[in-house]
C-alpha cells in the first residue's frame, strides 16, 4: 500500500449540524473553519469524509 495522502478543509460551520457529524468532524481533526488537515488516505478517513461531505473540501 502507498502512502498517499488526503487534504480536507472544513469549509462550513458545525451550526445545527447532527452530533454524530460533529465528531466525525472532529475526529479528521477539524476544528474551525478553514482548518485543514493532511490525513493518510484510508477506509475509515474516506468514510469520515462521505459522512460529512458537505462540510468538508477534499483536495488530493
Amino acid at each position: 500500500m502507498s502512502d498517499k495522502t488526503v487534504k480536507v478543509r472544513l469549509v462550513k460551520g458545525l451550526r445545527g449540524v447532527q452530533h454524530r457529524h460533529r465528531l466525525s468532524v472532529r475526529a479528521l481533526g477539524l476544528n474551525k473553519i478553514n482548518d485543514m488537515r493532511e490525513l493518510k488516505d484510508s477506509p475509515q478517513v474516506r468514510g469520515l469524509i462521505h459522512t460529512v461531505n458537505y462540510l468538508v473540501r477534499v483536495e488530493l
